[in-house]
C-alpha cells in the first residue's frame, strides 16, 4: 500500500482537525502540539501535522519557553518544516513573548529588585543570545520606559555608555536600573559586569542620576548588584 506523500489537515476526520476543533470549542481546548499544528499546516509523508508538532515539542521536553529558544535553522532539521513553516512559529512565539512584557511593562513603580526582575523577565530571561537593557524611572522610581542597548553574543556585549545616559536624560530620568541576562543561566558576575557596572555609577553621579541597580537576569533567577552590597 502506498502511503500519501502529504498529510493535510484537511484529510482528517472532521472531530480531528484543530481548525475546526478551534472554532467549534475554542483555543483553550486544543493542546500545544495541536496549535502548533495549526501553525504548520500540514505534515510530511509519514506522519500528520499533530504528530509532527508532538514530536518538534518533545525535543524540547515539551516546553514552550524552550521551543521560543529554537532558532529557523534547528526548526528546518525537522522533516517537513520548511522556511515558511518556521518562520510561522518563530512569529507566534515572538508574539507571545512581546505580549508577556507587555503585561508587565505597565507604568507602575519599581520598588525593589525582585519588581525589576519581573519586568525584564519576559523581555530577556530566556533568549539564547545575550541583551543589555537600561530602566528609566522618575523621581519616584516610576517606570518611564525601557530600552535595549546592545545585543551581543552568548557571551559578551558592547554597551556605549555615553548614549545610554544621554538616552535617560531625554526620558526625563533621574534614576534608572541596568540589565543584562546570562543565556547560560549562571548568575556570578564576570569581570566585565563589575567593570561597566563601576563606569556607569561614575557617569550616573556626575549627571545626578541614581544608578539603582543591575540585574543578571535568566530565565528563573536573577542576582543584583545593589542587594549584593556592589553598588
Amino acid at each position: 500500500m502506498n502511503l500519501p506523500t502529504h498529510f493535510s489537515i484537511k484529510q482528517w476526520s472532521e472531530n480531528d482537525r484543530p481548525r475546526e476543533k478551534l472554532l467549534t470549542q475554542g483555543a483553550r481546548k486544543l493542546s500545544n502540539a495541536e496549535l502548533v499544528a495549526i501553525l504548520i499546516g500540514s505534515g510530511n509523508s509519514q506522519e500528520s501535522a499533530v504528530r509532527l508538532s508532538q514530536r518538534i515539542l518533545a525535543s524540547v521536553s515539551n516546553r514552550l519557553t524552550d521551543l521560543e529558544k529554537m532558532s529557523i535553522s534547528q526548526l528546518i532539521k525537522f522533516k517537513g518544516i520548511g522556511n515558511a513553516k518556521a518562520v510561522s512559529i518563530a512569529a507566534a512565539l515572538e508574539l507571545s513573548r512581546r505580549r508577556r512584557f507587555e503585561i508587565t511593562e505597565n507604568p507602575s513603580k519599581l520598588t525593589s529588585s525582585k519588581s525589576a526582575f519581573d519586568l525584564l523577565r519576559p523581555l530577556v530571561g530566556d533568549l539564547s543570545h545575550e541583551e543589555f537593557w537600561i530602566v528609566f524611572l522618575n523621581n519616584s522610581h516610576m517606570f518611564l520606559g525601557s530600552q535595549q542597548l546592545s545585543k551581543g553574543g552568548i557571551s559578551q556585549t558592547t554597551v556605549d555608555i555615553r548614549l545610554a545616559l544621554k538616552q535617560a536624560l531625554l526620558h526625563g530620568s533621574t534614576a534608572i536600573i541596568l540589565a543584562h541576562n546570562h543565556p547560560s543561566g549562571a548568575l556570578t558576575p564576570s569581570t566585565s559586569d563589575y567593570e561597566i557596572t563601576s563606569k556607569f555609577k561614575k557617569g550616573c553621579d556626575i549627571l545626578d542620576i541614581k544608578l539603582l541597580d543591575h540585574l543578571i537576569v535568566t530565565e528563573n533567577s536573577y542576582f543584583s548588584f545593589a542587594d549584593n552590597g556592589d553598588l
